[in-house]
Formats: C-alpha cells, sequence, structure tokens
C-alpha cells in the first residue's frame, strides 16, 4: 500500500532530524520525506497535524506467551496490543511453556508471528535447557532458526562454571548474552525491595547486594571470557553504579530499565496491591532517581516495557502468593514520554531510549526514519492524557500498577512494514 502522512512533525532520533513533513511509504519502505515524488499516488492519506511522526518503537522484553501460557494471553492478543502502543519490532524472552530451546519452537513462533498483524518478533533463546541451568542449549543451531540472543529469563543460574562455559562459547561465535543480574541465594524467597517498606509490612526483601554480586560476577566473567552482554533491567543506584564503571573500563556492556521502575517506588507496597508485584522488585526513591538519571545520561541503554500478561487469578490473591509482572507494551511510549518531561529531556532523547538505541542492541537496522529505510512508523499524539484501565488495554492481560492513573502521549497510527497495523478509534 502506497501510504503518504502529511503535516506531522517527524523525528529521526539517530540523525536529529526533527522538522514538519511528509512522509511517502510504498513497499514496504519509506521512499521519501519532505516532498512527494510527482508519480507518488498515495493510497491512502494520514494527517498528522499536531502529532508526532516516529520510528516505530522496538521492545527488548515483552512477552507472548506462546507456546505453553495461552491461558494469560495469546499471540493475536498481544501482537495487537503491541501495535496499539505503537511498538513494530520486539524481543521476546524464552520463558515460555516448554522454553524456547528447540529450533522448532523458535520456528513454529517466528512463522506464527509472520502471519500475524503486528509487531516484528525476535525470540531469545534459552540459554540452558529448560532454564534449568545445567549445561547450555545448542546456541549455533537455536541462531539459526532466529534467535538474536540467549537468556535465563528470571529463572535463577545457581553454577557459575555453566555461566562460565556459557560466556566462553558465546564469545567464539559472537552470540549476545542477555542476563538480568540476581543473585539466587540472596534472593532467595523474596518478593519486595529490603528496606524499611518490607520490613514494616512483613514482606521477604531482596537486597541491593543481590543485584551488585551478581553484576561483579558476571564483569569479572566478561575480563576473562571477552562475551558480549546486555544486563537486563536493571533496578538499583548500585547496579547502575557498576555498569558504568564496567563501560568505561571497554567491556562490550549494555543494559535497560523497565519503564515502571523510572516512575514507582517501593512505596507502592503501602497498598499491598499485587499489580505491584514485580520482578526485579520496585526499590527506593533514591534508586528510581539515579535510574532516570542514568537513562538521561546515556549509561543506561534503552527503556523496555518488560511485559508480563497475566490472568486474573494470578493477581487477585494475597500480594506474596501473586506472580510477579505487569503488562507493560501499551504503556512504553507515555511512560518514556513521562519520564522526559520530569527529567527536562527533549522528545527526540527520549524517542532514542525506545527506537534505534534498542535495536542497537538487537544489533538490528530498525529505529530509523530516514529515506529508504523499512516503513516501521510510530504515529502519535504527545500531549493526549488517557486514563489506565482494564478496558483501555488490549493486552489479554490486564494486570498493572498504572490501573486508574492519567498517562500522556497516545498512539494513533502504527504502520510495520509498510501496512497499517492499527488505527486509534476515531474520538466520539
Amino acid at each position: 500500500m502506497k501510504i503518504v502522512i502529511r503535516g506531522g512533525r517527524v523525528i529521526d532520533p539517530a540523525s536529529g532530524f526533527d522538522h514538519v513533513a511528509d512522509v511517502c511509504i510504498a513497499a514496504g519502505r519509506v521512499v521519501a520525506i519532505g516532498r512527494e515524488p510527482a508519480d507518488f499516488a498515495a493510497q491512502r492519506v494520514i494527517d498528522a497535524a499536531s502529532l508526532v511522526v516516529a520510528p516505530g518503537l522496538v521492545d527488548l522484553a515483552a512477552r507472548l506467551r506462546e507456546p505453553g501460557l495461552e491461558h494469560k494471553a495469546t499471540l493475536e492478543s498481544e501482537m495487537r496490543a503491541a501495535a496499539a502502543g505503537g511498538v513494530t519490532a520486539l524481543a521476546c524472552p524464552p520463558d515460555t511453556d516448554p522454553p524456547l530451546d528447540e529450533p522448532g519452537l523458535v520456528e513454529m513462533l517466528k512463522f506464527r508471528a509472520r502471519n500475524l498483524p503486528g509487531p516484528r518478533v525476535y525470540p531469545v533463546g534459552a540459554l540452558t535447557p529448560g532454564l534449568q541451568g545445567a549445561g547450555i542449549t545448542e546456541m549455533s543451531e537455536l541462531t539459526e532458526a532466529g534467535c538474536v540472543a540467549f537468556s535465563q529469563a528470571d529463572a535463577p543460574l545457581t553454577d557459575t562454571q555453566v555461566l562460565m562455559r556459557a560466556m566462553q562459547y558465546a564469545a567464539t561465535f559472537g552470540f549476545p548474552l542477555w542476563l538480568r543480574p540476581q543473585d539466587p541465594h540472596l534472593a532467595r524467597n523474596g518478593i519486595a525491595h529490603e528496606g524499611a517498606t518490607a520490613g514494616t509490612l512483613g514482606l521477604v526483601g531482596v537486597p541491593v547486594v543481590a543485584e551488585t554480586l551478581a553484576i561483579g560476577a558476571v564483569l569479572q566473567l566478561m575480563r576473562v571470557t571477552g562475551s558480549r552482554v546486555h544486563l537486563c533491567r536493571l533496578s538499583s543506584a548500585a547496579g547502575l553504579e557498576m555498569v558504568r564503571a564496567g563501560k568505561a573500563e571497554g567491556l562490550p556492556l549494555t543494559c535497560d530499565v523497565a519503564a515502571h521502575h523510572l516512575h514507582l517506588t517501593d512505596a507502592e507496597l503501602w497498598r499491598f496491591d499485587a499489580q505491584a508485584h514485580l520482578v526485579p522488585p520496585l526499590r527506593s526513591e533514591a534508586d528510581r532517581a539515579a535510574l532516570a538519571a542514568g537513562l538521561a545520561d546515556g549509561s543506561i541503554d534503552a527503556v523496555c516495557s518488560d511485559h508480563a500478561p497475566h490472568d486474573d487469578e494470578a493477581k487477585e490473591v494475597p500480594f506474596g502468593e501473586s506472580e510477579p509482572g505487569a503488562s507493560g507494551v501499551e504503556l512504553l511510549l507515555p511512560l518514556t514520554l513521562g519520564w522526559a518531561r520530569e527529567a527536562g529531556i527533549a522528545l527526540p532523547q527520549a524517542l532514542a531510549a525506545v527506537t534505534y538505541r534498542p535495536a542497537q542492541v538487537l544489533g538490528l537496522g530498525l529505529g530509523r526514519l530516514v529515506e529508504g529505510a523499512p516503513a516501521d512508523l510510530c504515529v502519535f499524539d504527545p500531549d493526549a492524557r488517557w486514563t489506565v484501565t482494564r478496558e483501555s488495554l488490549r493486552s489479554q492481560g490486564r494486570n498493572s500498577p498504572f490501573l486508574g492513573r492519567e498517562v500522556t502521549g497516545r498512539v494513533r497510527y502504527t504502520v510495520i512494514d509498510g501496512h497499517l497495523d492499527f488505527e486509534a478509534p476515531a474520538a466520539s
């Protein structure tokens, strides 16, 4: 389909382009910006006056729940939700049922995703068979099947020798490892940040040192093996300082933060609301502020949604019995914009954290809005205010700590590979 998007504020964060212009799309590519070719006959015209036209969002952690967890969400529902959130490419963690530890499972997932409307899907393969932590998977075969990296997701890896072997093997073939830093022994049975709030409420805590100890081990093993590592979902100021030091040393290290950790703290736990049961846990205000500042100065490479849809039964229980995680793919844009407003960050820099910078982590040439680039675009109203409700979410999982809260920034159109995959209903 030939589409022209007229009169929007066109932003390409990677190049710094920021002008009101028309964007012409044909055959899955951006064919012109700022001028409409003489022979271009658009089949669809989108009026983007007062809207922002940006590269589609790239999400580094969005669980699609297939295979095996369809009672929580389906591939169809989460692909629709992602498109509604302006996400045009996403990485899905391997913690499905069974985990993504066999090439056939990865190929099936990619085949299903290709045949559905919605974002480009990039599976992250299981680092160990069954995510059980014993031995390593056939990374070469999984890469051929379509995996872009390897991870344990949130499953513990207690054997450091297995981790070292995995890093040695990955370094040999150039496979990136995505690791969530948490020492499984120090974090055992923990469900909240270890601090005054958890102590007063009688909740088992996860100390910050569980994160820093794990980061220290990873950095040491990186020095020995030369492996490339992406640290997933930093949660603490101390952990961020260690990442800064590792990067300054020249280690091939990147990291991300979940959008909700830029806004929320363990003060949310006073309500005993299971929607605030997250992994890693919400930490102190000092940690939140440090993460927000680290994203602003570039120490943190990207923001992810850490999308984890659940069925109602997983959350409608006491806090300690609930399953951790939040549905976040539709909130990635407004939460990132909210962080930028609070931090005084310009819109192009804010968009970089959810477009080309996560694309760089993935090693993909996405997240750009230039002539010749894939036509993956997000058209949004940066000033639209809306309240997050169960009814406003398209994800099958209606679980979010932001339910009932007002956010600013709403997607109007999402174009993926040149197709209009999402169009917001007309305002009544």
